[in-house]
């Protein structure tokens, strides 16, 4: 669910003068500056014995402990300077002129719209991506020291020059649509701008895992890799009474970028699909790989791809709304220095950009809350869904908990307010203390979405 909040959010943060970046499974700071995995080992599944001592609470070894707790509070603080100091570049960009000057040399080399857009976001985004090059490169250092990433400096840079050519290639299409609209319909425009978004984001969901994501990303057949595996998923699916085909479950080749863990689901229709990194295989028992497969069998099962979307299309209204309000004031007094023309000129691309990265930023803790709650359900119909398969699910499920917070260096100590602005998932040891005490069997009850 969480590779829908990025798919959900690439028609946006292109507008906004944002490059693509993924997003954490808990604090959601540090993990944007890491580049997507594209391993090229597959690590064999891991053995099916229990571990010699069941979890009953999330805790770490002292330096583990440490060193989660140090990550942690970085992540915090970045999440708070990193947002203003991308408000303050898109500023800059636009006091000192350059945004202007990028617009004059695009129109200077061609009178067709489409391709001054390309020049202009070409400019645009490259000034911007390395502006964010020296602290994206930080990060990516902060997470090899600390043995979560391994990959080199060589595929780092290079995964981040793909990125910033398919920023370029989808911005040159947003902001001719944007900077068109608003020449058509200078007062109507964000009516018509959203209208035109919808199929179009719909469009990047259907064809993100079937283009974008082999770009980065290395996948091959998950019944190619282990059909033991395959098997034990296949009852799984069986047992939501869901269709999910092995041709639909494929394996992502992490290992050779990251150590972390790390499931999905991704796609929409036809592209819709399942996946499971290698990483994962490696580090997680199958009883335990099922209970991560069942989990995100339950957003396929609950819609929460779909409902995402809506409320991802809910968002995009009321952000448009404030931003055509605010850029309509913005432009109306910064028109009178001469280096902006109106409305209508891509020069203003940082005003309708910047009142967009303000009103993320507030509305976090709001999109946090909900993606706390369908991963929450997700959670209780992984629970569900293997009650009958697995043996002792729920401490299954505790246990698989205990990997992922170990393996990822999860906060350990989070408090409430922290997990309330930065966390997009629950947090794992509340994740833990539900999976050892969710029993509606215990008197003869059944679950709420599995039967």
């Amino acid at each position: 669910m969480r590779k829908l909040a990025l798919l959900a959010v690439v028609c946006l943060v292109v507008v906004s003068g944002v490059s693509l970046a993924g997003k954490s499974a808990h604090a959601g700071t540090l993990s944007s500056f890491v580049q997507a995995p594209n391993a090229t080992a597959a690590p064999s599944t891991a053995p099916d014995a229990q571990p010699a001592a069941h979890v009953t609470a999330y805790t770490l070894p002292p330096d583990k402990y440490t060193q989660a707790r140090g990550l942690a509070r970085i992540g915090y603080v970045a999440g708070i300077l990193i947002p203003l100091y991308t408000i303050l570049v898109l500023y800059l960009m636009l006091r000192s002129g350059w945004s202007a000057k990028f617009r004059d040399w695009a129109e200077a080399r061609t009178s067709n719209p489409f391709y001054q857009s390309a020049i202009y976001c070409t400019a645009f985004f490259t000034i911007y991506t390395l502006s964010r090059l020296p602290i994206r490169a930080w990060f990516h250092w902060l997470y090899v020291k600390n043995d979560l990433v391994v990959q080199g400096w060589g595929s780092w840079l290079g995964d981040s020059a793909k990125q910033l050519m398919i920023t370029i290639f989808v911005g040159t299409i947003l902001v001719t649509a944007l900077f068109s609209t608003v020449r058509r319909s200078p007062r109507r425009w964000w009516i018509q701008f959203w209208l035109g978004m919808l199929p179009f984001l719909v469009l990047i969901i259907f064809l993100t895992p079937l283009v974008i994501d082999p770009i980065f990303n290395k996948f091959e057949p998950l019944s190619a890799h282990d059909p033991q595996l395959v098997g034990d998923l296949e009852r799984v699916v069986s047992r939501g009474g869901l269709e999910i085909p092995p041709q639909r479950m494929f394996l992502m080749k992490a290992s050779a970028k990251v150590n972390l863990v790390n499931a999905y689901v991704t796609g929409l229709g036809a592209s819709k699909r399942v996946v499971v990194w290698d990483t994962t295989i490696a580090k997680m028992t199958r009883p335990e790989i099922s209970f991560v497969f069942g989990h995100e069998m339950g957003h396929y099962v609950l819609n929460h791809v779909y409902k995402g979307m809506v409320v991802t299309a809910l968002g995009l209204l009321a952000g448009v709304i404030i931003i055509a309000w605010v850029s309509r004031w913005w432009i109306g007094r910064y028109s009178a220095s001469g280096k902006i023309r109106g409305s209508g000129d891509m020069a203003t691309l940082p005003i309708y950009a910047i009142p967009f990265l303000f009103l993320s930023f507030i509305a976090t803790p709001i999109s946090n809350v909900y993606s706390r709650y369908v991963e929450h359900q997700a959670d209780q119909y992984g629970l569900e869904v293997t009650h009958a398969l697995t043996p002792d699910s729920g401490q299954v499920a505790a246990d698989s908990f205990q990997i992922l917070g170990e393996i990822d260096l999860e906060d350990p100590a989070p408090t409430r307010l922290e997990i309330l602005w930065y966390w997009d998932h629950p947090w794992i040891g509340d994740r833990i203390q539900y999976a050892l005490h969710y029993d509606p069997w215990a008197e003869g009850g059944s679950g709420e979405f599995v039967k």
